[in-house]
């Protein structure tokens, strides 16, 4: 889908176009979500540039995602999109800063750039420029990180605090499944909002350090203090992911103290039950002369025998602390 975008008195204004018509005239910001063949070559026959493949987007080397040709400069990203679903992804945005026009190319529709376009609709100094709203994009991308990674950590010392509850010793905190599921849709959570920031980090770099005139100062400055905010939220990541780590290591280890509990009491009950059990095989023998076989009390005898053998484990047991 091609969508164009242009500044008007009152913020971005989307411009009316048809399929395969030439672009409009005036556009500003260039918009090809998930565009087809035809939406491609348009823009790169009307602005004289080469927009990237997907698979061009998805390389991982800085010389094929930072680059500038002709002036043009083309800038590939990852986003973390899904954010408030179980299974997050990352997703390539191409950002091309011609100068007057800025051409973005993406194969996803995160949540920031969604809110982006609604909020530059009303706020016209959003986009004043190419350089204006791509510095709003980053912006509003790097505020919905930062968000997540908020509600992240939240999340995460909820978590932390059902695996060490006491409440959990009663049974009343949720099962180590369900804890550990939790933990895994956190740690990959953390782990692709740490890639999407490396990404962003290293695009920053790239566009301060642009010989591009058409950048204005004001650009620039924004640009420097994302890059300042964008390094203490990679690190605040960092923590976050190797909170989680321990809180999976945390995790496994008390499941494997409640199975050795488990065994424990297998065992224990065992050890109970055993000398009751040799007392009665002995007085079940199908043999004459047995002590007290054909006395009155010898039953009950052999009964007090058999309570006596299981309860004296028990109180010794119990004496010593390990039950």
């Amino acid at each position: 889908m091609l969508s164009v975008y242009a500044q008007g008195p009152g913020g971005l204004v989307a411009l009316p176009h048809e399929p395969g018509a030439p672009l409009p005239e005036g556009a500003l910001w260039i918009d090809l979500l998930e565009p087809t063949a035809e939406e491609e070559k348009l823009v790169e026959d009307a602005l004289g540039v080469d927009v990237p493949t997907r698979e061009e987007m998805r390389e991982i080397e800085a010389s094929n995602r930072f680059y500038e040709d002709s002036g043009v400069l083309f800038m590939t990203a990852t986003i973390v999109t899904k954010l408030d679903t179980d299974l997050p992804q990352n997703a390539q945005v191409t950002f091309i800063l011609t100068g007057r026009q800025l051409v973005t190319n993406r194969y996803a529709d995160p949540v920031s750039i969604r809110r982006f376009i609604h909020y530059s609709q009303t706020h016209p100094a959003s986009c004043g420029s190419a350089a204006t709203l791509l510095a709003g994009l980053l912006e509003a991308i790097v505020n919905r990180i930062a968000d997540v990674l908020e509600r992240l950590g939240s999340e995460i010392d909820v978590i932390s605090a059902q695996v060490f509850s006491r409440s959990r010793r009663r049974g009343l905190a949720p099962g180590f499944g369900t804890v550990l599921e939790r933990i895994g849709q956190s740690g990959e959570l953390v782990s692709k909002g740490r890639e999407s920031l490396a990404s962003l980090a290293r695009l920053l770099v790239f566009v301060q350090q642009a010989a591009d005139t058409h950048v204005t100062e004001d650009a620039r400055t924004r640009f420097r203090t994302l890059s300042r905010d964008v390094g203490p939220m990679s690190e605040y990541a960092t923590f976050l992911g190797d909170k989680v780590q321990f809180l999976l290591d945390a995790t496994l280890g008390m499941v494997s103290i409640d199975q050795n509990n488990i065994l424990k009491i297998f065992s224990v009950v065992t050890l109970f039950f055993l000398p009751p059990s040799v007392i009665v095989g002995f007085y079940g023998m199908n043999f004459e002369h047995i002590a007290w076989l054909h006395a009155r009390w010898g039953p009950w005898y052999a009964l007090g025998l058999v309570v006596l053998s299981g309860v004296a484990p028990y109180l010794f047991f119990k004496r010593r602390g390990w039950l």
